[in-house]
């Protein structure tokens, strides 16, 4: 593909030769003749000025370098649509395998691929243009959107609800019980009954092995956009906010209320029954103890202004030439 004909796709401006030929896209250090590469943070400005890649994906005001150059505003988002020009997933055509188990009363909408060894149990609603890879398991009473996309091995419990332009990652569980028990008057746990639900709103991503809880009563719900990493636990009852993302290996305990354009970095916990406010960012390994404001940027457990958290960790690094400073300082001065 020409770099012209990628430029004009992207609504790129190019500078340089629009005739070079474009194979692929690579990451600006292993990029060769052929490829397109991408600088979106100005550390990498170095590398780019020592690219053997044929063409770099900038910033406007990014300066001149020997390779062309193609100039949008947000060359990262540019490079992640490149993406979709030279790579095309695998397609996966209407039908249902002879292997699939469909219950008479589960109705499917139209185009749908159900893969082998599926099972979809009994008053199950799925949407339009759904795909269902192998192993996949629709427990009863789920109802599902259209273009609803599981890999294999995901399962999605009874009665929980999942929007239009779904994607879950092979072995997601949505729905499954949350963690609640109750000690009886020997001092023995009792489970306490799951109730509840899990819904899952439109255009949401959850990755491979994360599970959703459903809720004791009520619903634990994922809101639209939102977008949710491998091995993610998602506690029953709680609430994730629109556009929010949750890391790999986040925590939320049950009854955790997330806003919306939330970051949680990996491994994240957030204790149970508090409100983490929107625009929130926790960096990796922060423990959430209790509710954090709108807008804050915490680190640490407990969790405290990132800032702060860093000058401390500064602090923490110099504390054993501190304490040998102190200790001198005490010692008898010798000889009066």
């Amino acid at each position: 593909m020409k770099l012209s004909a990628v430029a004009a796709a992207l609504g790129a401006s190019l500078v340089g030769d629009g005739e070079v030929e474009i194979t692929g896209l690579a990451g600006i250090e292993e990029a060769g003749a052929g490829h397109l590469t991408f600088v979106a943070n100005p550390k990498y400005a170095s590398a780019a000025r020592n690219t053997k890649a044929s063409a770099v994906l900038v910033d406007p005001k990014f300066l001149e370098i020997e390779a062309a150059t193609l100039r949008i505003a947000n060359p990262y988002y540019a490079f992640a649509r490149a993406i979709e020009l030279f790579y095309q997933p695998p397609a996966y055509a209407p039908g249902i395998h002879p292997t699939a188990v469909i219950d008479p009363s589960a109705t499917i909408g139209k185009d749908a691929h159900i893969g082998a060894y599926v099972v979809v149990m009994a008053n199950v609603t799925i949407g339009d243009n759904a795909t269902l890879l192998p192993h996949t398991v629709l427990y009863p009473g789920a109802t599902i959107g259209s273009h609803f996309f599981a890999h294999a091995h995901v399962t999605v419990r009874e009665h929980c609800i999942v929007g239009d332009h779904v994607t879950l990652q092979n072995g997601v569980v949505l729905g499954a019980d949350g963690f609640g028990f109750a000690k009886d008057g020997q001092g023995d746990w009792h489970k306490i009954l799951q109730s509840g639900s899990a819904v899952v709103e439109d255009y949401v991503e959850i990755q491979a092995n994360a599970t959703v809880d459903r809720a004791s009563i009520g619903e634990t719900r994922i809101r639209s956009g939102a977008k949710i990493d491998n091995l993610v636990q998602v506690g029953h009852g709680s609430s994730v906010g629109e556009n929010t993302l949750l890391c790999a290996q986040v925590g939320l305990a049950g009854s955790t209320t997330v806003g919306k354009n939330v970051i949680l970095a990996g491994q994240v916990g957030v204790a149970g029954h508090l409100h983490v406010g929107d625009g929130v960012i926790a960096t990796a390994q922060t423990g959430i103890p209790s509710d954090v404001p709108a807008g804050k940027v915490v680190s640490g457990y407990p969790a405290i202004d990132n800032r702060q958290w860093l000058k401390s960790a500064a602090i923490f690094n110099k504390l054993p030439e501190v304490i040998r400073e102190l200790r001198q300082k005490k010692e008898p001065s010798g000889n009066q």
